[in-house]
């Protein structure tokens, strides 16, 4: 950070639009639940968040944005332009993930207590922090910025996005970064994510799924005695892979988290299945792990596969179910230095942590990139009990408004 940065943050606090768009988010606190507690009765499992894409794409034509639209992977998109509309421009991304953790069928209604004058109050309800708090402060900065007719130097990108938990393996931002039009113009990016008003995530934690099928003929307990037993084998080989040694620098884990196979207890197996969770913060090291697995795998096959009929032999068969790459945001950008100017003008001491989230995409690929709180206090996190106090939330808010208006002017000076 240098006295250039701290001396472009408080002008930018100082422009009287920059006070129009604080003004509107001080007084619209009732408004901003309001919006919450409509979208957390909308449902979003993995893969099935249409409705509440529907919904957003709603809002954004009620503000007036600049081409509301759904693309081919499901994210909800808008503009807030620049001066500056040539098709190729460069664009700063705003987005906050639709889709929850939870299945089909779970009851999302949510419930608000404790009400306060300025009508708001814990929001109970799944995925009322993860990530409808986000949400909120996505649609909140856009009724700011629109309130307060600001025209940015750069042109903003607001997306609500899709796929960014578990199994949609960060498919909305994929698609932004990979086949979407914008995914040349994309120079900034900022993911809207939980709670929290100090909380930034500037290190994206990678992962890779891998799932791990054994197969055999199978066969009666009794008389079919003696073929190789796939839950047996793959047993085996996963004792083995436990025993792997893991760099604690970079630090990296491995977790073994589900494990079926059989339909009797007085049958062989046809088959047996293992899901693993390999993380770390060096992509070379989920590479490194990964080869390591197959290599043992391969190696106790071939160990319960010795001297049986080639009818009667194991069969192998990996399959990687989730890819997350790694990155990180260098001190050295003018995004980072950027957030402590923002933080140091606002008195907010800066807490920078490692995740996964939706700035794990654009970070692999070099471009700049924060997950940062959307305010207020979350707790209960993936859970039924999830719930979401916003107070406080304003300043955060007021925070995140900073950093993307700057960060439109740091695209434009580069």
């Amino acid at each position: 950070m240098t006295a250039a940065d701290n001396r472009r943050i408080t002008a930018l606090a100082a422009d009287r639009a920059v006070h129009r768009a604080f003004q509107w988010l001080h007084l619209h606190s009732r408004q901003l639940v309001q919006w919450q507690l409509e979208m957390l009765a909308i449902p979003a499992p993995p893969f099935q968040e249409k409705a509440r894409a529907q919904w957003f794409l709603h809002q954004f034509l009620k503000l007036n944005l600049h081409t509301p639209h759904v693309d081919k992977e499901g994210n909800v998109l808008a503009e807030l332009p620049a001066s500056n509309l040539s098709p190729d421009a460069p664009v700063v991304l705003l987005s906050a993930h639709l889709d929850t953790v939870f299945p089909p069928g779970t009851n999302t209604t949510p419930h608000l207590d404790d009400p306060r004058e300025q009508g708001e109050g814990i929001i109970h309800g799944p995925g009322a922090c993860d990530n409808a708090a986000g949400l909120t402060a996505l649609l909140a900065l856009a009724a700011a910025l629109k309130h307060a007719e600001l025209t940015p130097t750069a042109t903003i990108l607001f997306c609500a996005n899709v796929g960014e938990e578990g199994p949609g393996d960060l498919r909305g931002m994929r698609h932004l970064f990979g086949q979407s039009p914008y995914a040349s113009r994309i120079r900034t990016a900022l993911a809207l994510e939980g709670a929290g008003t100090a909380t930034i995530v500037d290190r994206a934690l990678g992962s890779r799924r891998l799932r791990v099928a054994i197969s055999g003929p199978g066969g009666h307990s009794w008389a079919d005695a003696g073929r190789p037993n796939p839950i047996l084998t793959l047993a085996s080989g996963l004792l083995s892979i436990a025993n792997l040694r893991l760099p604690a620098h970079p630090r990296t884990t491995l977790n073994i988290g589900t494990i079926a196979g059989g339909t009797s207890v007085n049958s062989i197996p046809e088959s047996a299945t293992a899901d693993l969770d390999l993380r770390s913060t060096a992509a070379a090291e989920l590479d490194r792990i990964e080869l390591s697995i197959l290599r043992t795998l391969t190696e106790t096959l071939a160990i319960e596969n010795r001297d049986v009929p080639p009818a009667l032999q194991l069969s192998l068969r990996v399959a990687r179910t989730g890819d997350r790459p790694a990155g990180v945001l260098a001190a050295t950008t003018p995004l980072a230095h950027s957030l402590h100017a923002v933080d140091r003008h606002l008195n907010i001491t800066t807490e920078p942590h490692i995740g996964s989230t939706d700035a794990n995409l654009p970070l692999s690929l070099g471009i700049p990139a924060l997950a940062i709180g959307a305010g207020g206090t979350g707790t209960g996190i993936h859970t039924l009990a999830e719930s979401y106090d916003p107070t406080g939330r304003d300043l955060a808010l007021r925070r995140i408004l900073l950093l993307l208006l700057d960060a439109c002017t740091l695209i434009t000076q580069t």
